[in-house]
């Protein structure tokens, strides 16, 4: 059951992703840096209100996982060059940290 759950929590949130980026992502990754900052925010939430194994399943890992991307972050980050890239880097973390952080706090 929780495989199933992951999956289909990961197929919402890969779904939002995408129309994140093909909306917004243009010269910036304004769509990569808004669904890491969003999901930090909701798995910061989720992490306070300490779900069953069921819900984190299908919220947290399935969800949050597939919203967020470590890869596409990477890879624009590199695209960007050193300087642009370098601070793409230092907002995207920062801002990450702080939405889970508030989310945590929030909840």
């Amino acid at each position: 059951m929780t495989p199933l759950l992951v999956a289909l929590g990961a197929a919402v949130g890969a779904g939002l992703r995408y129309v994140a980026g093909h909306f917004l992502d243009r010269d910036h990754p304004n769509g990569t840096l808004l669904v890491n900052v969003a999901g930090s925010f909701v798995l910061g939430l989720l992490s306070a209100l300490a779900l069953s194994g069921h819900a984190m399943a299908l919220l947290g890992v399935g969800f949050c996982g597939g919203l967020t991307t470590f890869s596409s972050f990477a890879v624009q980050a590199n695209r960007l060059g050193a300087r642009r890239g370098l601070t793409y880097v230092a907002v995207t973390v920062a801002l990450s940290l702080s939405a889970c952080t508030i989310g945590f706090l929030l909840a």
